[in-house]
């Protein structure tokens, strides 16, 4: 029975950079893995980050969003009924930063899920650097991917040291705001530059396992204000860009842009990742890449977010 893992966490909290190597680690156990890309959004811009991964010990699949909720659930059932007969020893799930772990469970607890997995690590990964003030529905979200955690773990932590106890005050605060009765102390974070994580550190999280705590539910995906917005054939050069993305992140009318993460051409032909928030910015020069761009807020301003990108195709 393949175990399966779900690596969760809000907006550009770092999942995609913790699971390149909680994947690179299990591979190197001698396992046979697959990763499975849940997200809402039209165009998967994460499966093309873990790309590189694939070999004969690695498969990444994804569910293709642009549908509705139920859609979606739908999909995400087929999907892993189609890889509970791959073969694999582990799968890692990871899910749109805006995922309520609820359907998780609900999916992982039908029939015949419930007789081909068994539920491993869940595993949330928390930005120390997350802003103390953020929305209700973005307070949510952040809340309900922490409260089932068999592990908070913290990313960003070379650029925001010392964060603990804040990041424990923040954790708890949404908790309560949520009537759920689970309370987290700052050693009950993992806190360690993921660079500098050993073997001994991800056998650790492979056995997390999970919580369960319950907590008021007010929204679904369906009904929530965030918006994502995809722009293809975006070209234009590496500074041009991030000074456009600055600009944009700071812009209040267009609304509340939260991340904007991609691939940028440039006219000479170079390729740049880009995962870049108010917060931190991650730009750097690779050898191929998506032209695609993502977008990603709280009640965008269509119009205004598009003049930023004139003459790129959407999506």
């Amino acid at each position: 029975m393949p175990v399966i893992d779900l690596v969760t966490g809000f907006l550009g909290s770092g999942k995609t950079t913790f699971i390149r190597k909680y994947a690179q680690y299990l591979m190197d156990e001698g396992m046979r893995i697959g990763i499975l890309e849940n997200d809402y959004g039209a165009v998967n811009v994460d499966m093309t980050l873990l790309s590189d991964l694939r070999s004969d010990k690695c498969e990444i699949e994804m569910i293709s969003g642009g549908c509705d909720y139920d859609c979606h659930k739908r999909r995400f059932k087929s999907k892993l009924i189609s890889m509970g007969m791959s073969g694999y020893d582990r799968i890692i799930v990871e899910p749109s930063g805006i995922f309520d772990t609820d359907e998780f469970f609900d999916i992982l607890h039908e029939d015949p899920i419930d007789s081909w997995y068994r539920i491993g690590s869940v595993i949330t990964i928390v930005d120390a650097g997350l802003p103390e003030q953020m929305s209700e529905e973005a307070e949510y979200f952040f809340m309900a991917q922490a409260a089932n955690a068999g592990k908070i773990v913290l990313s960003h932590v070379d650029t925001n040291p010392g964060q603990e106890k804040k990041t424990a005050d923040h954790l708890n605060r949404a908790m309560e705001r949520f009537k759920c009765k689970r309370r987290f102390k700052p050693e009950n974070l993992f806190s360690k530059n993921i660079e500098e994580y050993t073997k001994e550190d991800f056998a650790r999280l492979t056995r997390v396992e999970y919580v369960g705590a319950d907590h008021v539910k007010i929204t679904n995906v369906d009904e929530n204000g965030f918006d994502s917005f995809f722009y293809m054939n975006v070209v234009m050069k590496e500074e041009e860009l991030t000074e456009k993305a600055r600009k944009l992140l700071n812009d209040t009318s267009a609304g509340k842009v939260l991340r904007i993460k991609g691939f940028l051409n440039t006219p000479d032909g170079k390729w740049f990742e880009l995962n870049i928030t108010k917060e931190a910015e991650v730009i750097r020069e690779v050898p191929t890449g998506q032209s695609i761009l993502i977008v990603i807020g709280e009640k965008l301003d269509k119009e205004r977010v598009h003049s930023y990108f004139e003459g790129a195709t959407t999506v």
